[in-house]
């Protein structure tokens, strides 16, 4: 870290092995009592300003307190905390604060341009967030659980699991997330949060109204959550940058999680990003035509990361699979009131309606646009972040071999789905395809809620490699270390 007074335009900063020239523009923007940051993986240069910086180390320091205070509170009192969460949650009087933020949150990103399909705090959402609230009260973890011992003559070696410490979290502007990752109580950590500025009136009414009352009430330590007040990304550059953490978290997709991930990872810091989603679906030589309408309507029925992005047909049976595929896509349009829009790759085009305007519905506003565009390979990977009008890639392979080729390739290696009644199929994209998410049916399933009965930290792809010892879901109860405990009863043990 520099004192930026002493930065001036023409300088070079040395991240790694990485020179950093120092711009003019940046030179200029800084001001007394700054600090610098040097990303060596994008060689740029990031401004923290001395009133972000005070905030991130306050609410570190208190955030590490809280999680040394934590060890005396009893699993009664952490599950006193969900269950009076969920509680709040789920009385009117109580959200009616929350649902006023958050409609102003919505229409300040609308008026700005901004997408709203994941801010909008809808009664579903509503409910998903009473229930994470209530799975983390039943769920039976411990902060300390013993998981294995080893006897030796005189002396015993115990495997405890135990609390990581403080879990530094940045993620959009998704207002059920901060149900899910207060789960990291439950396994004796704290957490210090910042959240999306598009969502962060909403993010102060839950804390006011839900998470502190709730904290209070169960007699945990205060500062055992805390949200960065703060709308600038700077918040979350200087949290990804304190290596007092133990696990740094960062939701969405893109440059941004890229960014923070490498921010994590050269000030030391275990970081688990969920990087760019889109799911895809790969279908076999033997599938049934049913079954692979029922898996793409049901895997477009919104945008999230787990949605379907790309689908693989046969070239030989295209004729009779894409209108399936295109029949099926237009149902769940309709059930949105729009019509999908297809990126038809590989000759699919002719199998597919001749192109005609239709109405999308964009961040912006409402648009006239193609209903079916052809693309090229290159681009199948693109992940279409639609807000009405189901979107996505169908492509024509010559065999399954080169679907999963293409998904290797192309894909963010996230989630893929074999639509075939062949076991063979699906055991070949099993061992071939680089996913950590694999299943033979829709591709919605991926969610640690839905599937695990896990509220998620997060989901991790695998483009920027496998993960070391643990799946691609993290959970509140998945944040641990392992400690060995030993107990000798022969003073006289020696080597």
């Amino acid at each position: 870290m520099e004192e930026t007074r002493r930065l001036q335009a023409g300088d070079s900063v040395l991240m790694g092995d990485t020179l950093i020239s120092v711009t003019d523009e940046f030179a200029q923007s800084l001001q007394e009592g700054d600090s610098v940051l040097g990303i060596a993986s994008s060689a740029s240069l990031r401004r923290i300003s001395k009133q972000t910086r005070e905030l991130v180390t306050g609410a570190v320091s208190a955030s590490l307190d809280s999680f040394h205070r934590l060890s005396d509170a009893s699993s009664d009192q952490i599950d006193a905390f969900f269950d009076t969460a969920a509680r709040l949650m789920a009385e009117d009087s109580v959200f009616d604060g929350i649902a006023v933020a958050n409609a102003e949150d919505v229409a300040s990103a609308r008026s700005r341009g901004r997408s709203t399909t994941r801010l909008l705090l809808s009664s579903k959402m509503r409910a998903d967030m009473v229930s994470a609230f209530r799975m983390w009260r039943d769920v039976d973890v411990k902060a300390e659980e013993q998981i294995d011992s080893v006897k030796h003559d005189g002396w015993t070696v115990e495997q405890w699991r135990s609390p990581l410490g403080v879990i530094g979290f940045v993620f959009e502007g998704r207002p059920n997330v901060f149900a899910d990752a207060t789960g990291v109580l439950k396994s004796g950590n704290t957490v210090v949060f910042r959240i999306g500025s598009d969502a962060l009136r909403t993010a102060r009414a839950i804390m006011h109204n839900v998470v502190t009352p709730a904290l209070q009430q169960s007699g945990l330590p205060a500062e055992c959550v805390q949200l960065l007040d703060s709308a600038e990304h700077a918040a979350g550059w200087a949290l990804f940058s304190e290596k007092r953490l133990s696990l740094a978290v960062a939701r969405g997709s893109g440059e941004a999680v890229a960014e923070l991930g490498s921010i994590a990872q050269q000030s030391g810091i275990s970081v688990s990003l969920h990087g760019t989603g889109g799911a895809w679906i790969l279908v076999g030589e033997s599938c049934d035509l049913k079954e692979l309408a029922l898996h793409v309507e049901h895997s477009l029925d919104r945008k999230v990361c787990n949605t379907l992005n790309t689908i693989c047909v046969p070239r030989h049976r295209a004729e009779e699979i894409v209108p399936v595929i295109f029949d099926a896509a237009r149902k769940a349009g309709r059930k949105r009131g729009t019509e999908p829009r297809i990126h038809a790759a590989a000759g699919s085009n002719q199998y597919l309606p001749a192109a005609t305007e239709i109405v999308v519905q964009r961040a912006e506003g409402s648009v006239s646009e193609p209903q079916i565009t052809v693309c090229d390979l290159h681009s199948i990977g693109h992940e279409f972040e639609w807000e009405e009008n189901p979107e996505f890639h169908i492509v024509l392979v010559d065999s399954l071999q080169e679907a999963v080729d293409l998904f290797n390739t192309y894909s963010p290696q996230f989630v893929v789905s074999t639509c075939s009644k062949s076991e063979d199929e699906q055991r070949y994209v099993w061992r071939k395809a680089n996913a950590p998410f694999v299943g033979n049916g829709f591709t919605r399933w991926v969610d640690g809620q839905f599937a695990l009965l896990r509220p998620e930290l997060g989901l991790s792809n695998w483009e920027g490699g496998r993960l070391f010892a643990r799946g691609g879901i993290l959970s509140g109860d998945s944040a641990f270390t392992v400690r060995l405990r030993v107990t000798q009863t022969d003073p006289d043990l020696h080597r």
